[in-house]
C-alpha cells in the first residue's frame, strides 16, 4: 500500500478522516506526531494506579491538528483464570512443569508469576496473536517474597503465553483465548525477560541466565547456580532427569501459525549469556544481544542467511574510551569469536561441562600460574583460566563471556538492557540501566576498558551503525549494520538526586534506569520504559529524536516495573503501544514511610496487567 493510501486507511479507521472527501478535497499527509505531558503523580490515588493524561497530537501537511487522549487498557491480569490447558482453566501467570502440569507453592496453591514482560503482537494471516513472557516468580500465595522464602526455590522454571486477540472496529483489543506455550522440547525456559519481533514475523525471546552460570571459584554464585539447577530438576523435570546449565541462557524463537499452534527453537549459534534481548536489524541477518548483569559483554551475531538464525558468526565488542563525561563515549571494535550452527553447538551443550572446556584456578595475590589468564567475567570474582586444546568453539558459544575476556574483549558493562533500532538514521539505542560497579575505573581489574563516573540512574546509549567494517583481525564483517561508536544524548542520561519528600532518589522529570526500548520509525520517537528503584513510580517516556523533546506518557502503579514495550504502528488501521507492568507494590527502600503505609492497602501485589496504550492517531 502506498503512503497516501496507508494514511487514508489509518485515519478513516480512527475516525479522523473527513467525510465525503473527493479528489478536490484530498486527505493531507501526516507531518508529525507529538505527545503532551502526563505529570508525575502527586496524590495517593495517582501513585496507586497506572494511567495516562497525555494527548497524541497529529499535525498534517495542510496545518490541521487532530488530538486524541491516550488511555491505558488491560487485556488481562496474571491472576485472571483465562489460561487453558487440557480443558482446565488456570491463572494467566501460572507456571508449569515439562508435562504442562501446574506448579504449586508450599501452601498447595498455584505458583503465579506476577512478572509479565516482553510482548509481540503478531498478525498471522489476518489473525492477531500476542506472545507474552513471564520473567520470574515474585511472591507466593501468602505474600512472602518467593526467592527469599526459607525452604523454597530462589527461581522457578518460567513460561510464555500465546493469546488470541480480537480487534473491534474502534480499535479496542480483547484477549479471547490464552494458553501457555510448551517449552518441553527445548528443556524449558529460564527467566525470559525482554524480547523482539523479527522482520519475518516471529517472536524472539530471551533467557537471563545469571542463576545458572557455573563458577566453581565463586562460592556465592556457585551456590545460586546449584539452586537454579535444583529448581529445574525437581520442579520442571519432576526429578526424572538432571538439568544442564548449557541448555539455558540461549535465545529462543517462537513461530506462531494461523491455527494458533506454535513451534519453539533455541538458537545455540547466537551464544550464551544473561540475555535481556536479541534484536534483529532490518537486513534480517544482523542481530545485537544485550547481556544483563555486571561484568558482561556486548555481542554481535551475523547470520549466514536472511530469516535464519540457526547459523552464523559471533563477534564481541571492545570499548575504546574517548571521553568519560555525560555517560561516556567510545569507539567500538569487534573481535570474531567464531562461526557456529545450532546443531553443532547444541551437540556440544549436550556433551560438555565447564571442566571439559577450561582448567580453572583461583588467583594468588592477583596473579595466575603460568599458562593461565586472569579474567573477570560475569562476576566480581577473578578467575585464572586456561582453555583446553580444541575447545575454542565450545568456549565461544557456551562460555561466550569468558571467551570474550580471554580474547581481550570488554566484559565491564553493567545492566545492559533493552535495545531499539532507528533504521533511517542507522542508529541503535541501548539501555544501560545503571552505570556502576564494572563500568567504573578499577585498576585492579584484569582489564580496565570502561572508566566512567558512577551514575546509578543509568543512561540510554546511541550506537552509530556503518557498513564496510572489519574485525580486529582485518577480516570484513558481512553486515551493513555494525556499531562503530557509542555515546549518550543529554536528555537520555539519568539524574540522581537526594531523596525527595516521596522518596525518589532520581529526578522524576528525567528518565531513571532505562529498561525497555522501542523506536517508532513513523513517529520518529524512541519509547522508553523504566525499571527503577530510584523512582517510586516508574514511567513510560516518548523521546522525539528530531526535536529532542522528552515527554512522560504513562505513570505506573507505585513499585511496578514497566515491561512489554512494543509499538505497532498500523494494525488494521490502528496504532498501539503494548505495555505491561510487573511486581506492583515492590516499593524502593527509600520510599517515605507514611506514604508506604497509605499506599500498601491500595495496591494489589497479586495483580500485574498485560495491556496497551491506545488512542494514538494514525500515521
Amino acid at each position: 500500500m502506498n503512503a497516501r493510501l496507508l494514511t487514508v486507511a489509518f485515519l478513516s479507521a480512527l475516525g479522523l478522516a473527513g467525510c465525503g472527501n473527493d479528489d478536490d478535497d484530498p486527505i493531507a499527509a501526516v507531518r508529525s506526531v507529538e505527545f503532551t505531558e502526563t505529570p508525575a503523580p502527586a496524590t495517593t490515588d495517582e501513585l496507586a494506579r497506572t494511567y495516562s493524561k497525555s494527548v497524541a497530537k497529529v499535525t498534517y501537511d495542510n496545518g490541521r491538528v487532530e488530538e486524541q487522549p491516550l488511555t491505558y487498557n488491560v487485556l488481562f491480569s496474571v491472576k485472571d483464570p483465562v489460561a487453558e490447558v487440557k480443558g482446565q482453566k488456570y491463572p494467566a501467570g501460572q507456571l508449569y512443569n515439562y508435562r504442562m502440569e501446574p506448579l504449586l507453592d508450599p501452601m498447595g496453591n498455584p505458583v503465579v508469576a506476577e512478572t509479565p514482560d516482553a510482548n509481540s503482537l503478531l498478525k498471522i494471516d489476518n489473525k492477531l496473536f500476542l506472545v507474552t513472557h513471564y520473567e520470574y516468580d515474585w511472591i507466593l500465595s501468602d505474600g512472602a517474597v518467593a526467592f527469599t522464602t526459607p525452604g523454597w526455590y530462589t527461581r522457578m522454571p518460567m513460561s510464555m503465553t500465546l493469546s488470541e486477540i480480537a480487534q473491534a472496529g474502534d480499535g479496542k483489543l480483547t484477549a479471547t483465548k490464552v494458553r501457555p506455550i510448551d517449552f518441553s522440547g527445548v528443556n524449558g525456559i529460564w527467566i525470559p525477560c525482554f524480547g523482539s519481533q523479527t522482520p519475518w514475523n516471529t517472536h524472539l525471546g530471551s533467557e537471563e541466565d545469571y542463576d545458572l552460570i557455573y563458577n566453581p571459584l565463586d562460592s556465592k554464585n556457585y551456590g545460586t547456580t546449584t539452586a537454579g539447577l535444583k529448581a529445574m530438576r525437581e520442579l520442571y523435570f519432576k526429578s526424572e532427569r538432571e538439568a544442564n546449565p548449557y541448555h539455558y541462557g540461549i535465545i529462543p524463537e517462537v513461530t506462531v501459525k494461523a491455527d494458533g499452534s506454535t513451534s519453539v527453537v533455541k538458537h545455540y549459534a547466537m551464544g550464551r549469556g544473561t540475555w535481556e534481548q536479541a534484536l534483529v536489524m532490518p537486513d534480517g541477518r544482523t542481530a545485537y544481544l544485550g547481556d544483563d548483569g555486571a561484568y558482561v559483554q556486548m555481542t554481535l551475531f551475523v547470520a549466514d542467511q536472511y530469516g535464519d538464525l540457526s547459523a552464523g558468526t559471533l563477534y564481541t565488542a571492545k570499548w575504546n574510551q574517548t571521553g568519560d563525561q555525560g555517560g561516556g563515549r567510545a569507539d567500538l571494535t569487534w573481535i570474531r569469536l567464531g562461526h557456529g550452527t545450532d546443531a553443532e553447538i547444541g551437540a556440544l551443550a549436550n556433551s560438555l561441562t565447564f571442566n571439559d572446556i577450561f582448567n580453572a584456578v583461583a588467583p594468588s595475590d592477583g596473579q595466575c600460574p603460568t599458562g593461565y589468564q586472569r579474567v573477570r567475567a560475569g562476576s566480581a570474582t577473578d578467575e585464572c583460566l586456561a582453555l583446553k586444546p580444541g575447545m575454542e568453539k565450545a568456549a565461544a558459544f557456551l562460555e561466550t563471556r569468558r571467551y570474550t575476556a580471554l580474547l581481550g574483549g570488554t566484559t565491564e558493562w553493567t545492566k545492559m538492557e533493552g535495545m531499539a533500532i532507528n533504521a533511517k538514521d542507522k542508529k541503535l539505542y541501548m539501555a544501560m540501566s545503571r552505570i556502576e560497579t564494572s563500568m567504573r575505573s578499577d585498576p585492579t581489574e584484569p582489564a580496565d576498558h570502561i572508566r566512567l563516573p558512577e551514575n546509578k540512574a543509568g543512561a540510554t546509549y546511541t550506537l552509530e551503525l556503518k557498513a564496510g567494517i572489519k574485525d580486529t583481525q582485518s577480516n570484513a564483517i558481512n553486515s551493513d549494520w555494525v556499531a562503530t561508536s557509542m555515546s549518550v544524548e543529554p536528555k537520555l542520561l539519568g539524574k540522581p538526586i537526594a531523596a525527595d519528600a516521596f522518596g525518589n532518589t532520581a529526578d522524576v522529570n528525567a528518565i531513571a534506569n532505562t529498561d525497555n526500548l522501542f523506536f517508532s520509525e513513523k513517529m520518529r520517537t524512541l519509547f522508553i520504559g523504566e525499571d527503577s528503584g530510584m523512582h517510586v513510580n516508574n514511567f513510560v517516556w516518548a523521546y522525539n529524536v528530531d526535536t529532542q523533546r522528552l515527554t512522560r506518557i504513562l505513570s505506573l502503579t507505585a513499585g511496578a516495573e514497566s515491561t512489554g514495550l512494543q509499538v505497532v504502528e498500523n494494525l488494521n488501521g490502528h496504532a498501539y503501544i503494548m505495555s505491561n507492568a510487573q511486581h506492583h507494590g515492590d516499593f524502593p527502600s527509600t520510599i517515605n514511610a507514611d506514604l508506604k503505609k497509605q499506599l500498601t492497602p491500595l495496591i494489589d501485589k497479586f495483580d500485574a496487567p498485560v495491556g496497551y496504550i491506545g488512542g494514538i492517531p494514525g500515521l
